[in-house]
């Protein structure tokens, strides 16, 4: 429950706040541009990373592996793409952490142990 109170009120309301200072500071337009250079490149870099991420996967598959990083790879780049595309500062850095490998490799571990944990208290079952 409170995930989800940060995620609706907390994070959209820091985000007005931010773009509101952003556009007294530096101006409306280039508020603006800075909105939409960042929605258009980060759609261009997640179809970009998404791809390469869906490569590896079928790849993984073809050859009978476990899809693991690749599978949370794919749905990082995902989660960065739709934060990118959302206008706001906050999402905009979030969605690029989860574009880049650097920023993922570190994430990765603490994503996979929340899966471990999910598993192991019986909330995610695999068959």
């Amino acid at each position: 429950m409170k995930w989800i109170v940060l995620t609706f009120i907390v994070v959209p309301t820091a985000e007005l706040a931010l773009l509101l200072y952003s556009g007294k500071t530096l101006g409306l337009l280039p508020t603006i541009a800075i909105i939409l250079i960042t929605g258009i490149g980060g759609a261009y870099l997640a179809k970009r990373q998404g791809m390469k991420a869906w490569t590896e996967l079928k790849m993984r598959m073809t050859v009978m592996e476990t899809p693991g990083d690749a599978l949370i790879d794919g749905v990082c780049i995902l989660f960065g793409g739709i934060l990118l595309i959302m206008p706001g500062f906050i999402t905009d850095l979030f969605g690029f952490l989860l574009l880049f490998k650097g920023p993922r490799n570190s994430i990765r571990p603490f994503i996979r142990n929340w899966i471990y944990n999910k598993m192991k208290k019986g909330q995610i079952v695999i068959r």
